[in-house]
């Protein structure tokens, strides 16, 4: 059974998707507890749990969305405890004024030989292009468009220790009728500026860039496109959330872990918070799962 799952990681981003087909992928890293404290102890328990998923999968890869500490830390970690056979990232030349281990690592991935640049529609083999050894992955890149003259500014911005933001890839995750969707740390103008650039088609999760926050809000004729099930707000500071009013919503810094099972009649969803609750979801009485509790069942 596939499943998709979102770390409660402070105001950072970590993910794991446990394919359906002989495949594992991991998208970014963070080492934060609540607000931006380092919490090793509980940073070694996500590791336990992806290197337990990922055992019996043939092809493990890690996407990198972009070199911010809240999607890079703990990196060296992760690539000492699980490996990192496979990394994926877009082509870039990011600095950082200061910089840390994390991202000395990161910079070694990037430029080392592991490495698989990704850009708007590219292909490779058993993520997104299958043979008779392994079938695809699922996953599918709508962004960046490396020839783009914004993508072109914002790559510049990077290099010279700038925000890198704007570098993120978009991307989604599709399995039988269920879609998801991630933008990493995007911003609202950008996406202004690029949007006609993209063929934004229909979602069923989507993961709201830079965390929920309102300098990410997705313009609502991208929204109307994507029109979500479900959209995914992280855990930045409350204040700074946009919070989609007129969509169906998970929040995080509510929720705590989450947990998408897709299934036959839908996606089954546990949250890490047991007294948590949303109004949309079906009860099809699952039992508590993924060290998590059942809320229920988006039905497709």
């Amino acid at each position: 059974m596939p499943l998709v799952k979102s770390f409660s990681v402070g105001d950072g981003d970590m993910f794991y998707i446990k394919h359906g087909a002989d495949s594992f992928t991991v998208i970014d890293c963070c080492n934060y507890g609540e607000g931006r404290n380092i919490d090793n102890e509980l940073f070694s328990t996500h590791l336990d749990e992806i290197e337990k998923r990922s055992r019996n999968k043939g092809v493990t890869r890690f996407i990198s969305t972009h070199p911010d500490d809240d999607h890079i830390s703990g990196l060296c970690d992760f690539s000492s405890v699980i490996g990192i056979i496979n990394f994926y990232c877009v082509e870039n030349e990011a600095t950082k004024i200061e910089e840390s281990d994390d991202f000395d690592e990161y910079c070694s991935l990037r430029d080392g030989t592991k490495t698989f640049y990704i850009y708007k529609e590219c292909k490779r083999k058993w993520i997104n292009s299958e043979c008779e050894e392994r079938c695809s992955a699922g996953i599918n890149f709508l962004w960046p468009d490396t020839s783009n003259a914004d993508y072109k500014i914002a790559l510049k911005a990077a290099k010279n220790g700038e925000s890198p933001n704007n570098i993120s890839p978009i991307f989604t995750y599709s399995t039988g009728s269920t879609k998801f969707m991630w933008m990493g740390d995007i911003e609202s103008d950008f996406l202004k500026k690029i949007k006609d650039r993209i063929n934004f088609l229909e979602v069923t999760i989507l993961f709201a860039p830079h965390h929920g926050r309102d300098s990410g809000k997705i313009p609502e004729d991208i929204l109307k496109k994507l029109n979500p099930q479900i959209i995914v707000i992280g855990e930045a500071p409350s204040k700074n959330l946009n919070y989609y009013n007129n969509y169906n919503a998970i929040t995080k810094n509510s929720a705590g872990d989450i947990v998408f099972e897709p299934c036959s009649s839908g996606v089954h969803i546990y949250a890490g918070n047991k007294d948590y609750s949303v109004d949309y979801l079906y009860d099809h009485e699952c039992d508590d799962d993924y060290d998590c509790y059942y809320i229920g069942t988006l039905e497709l």
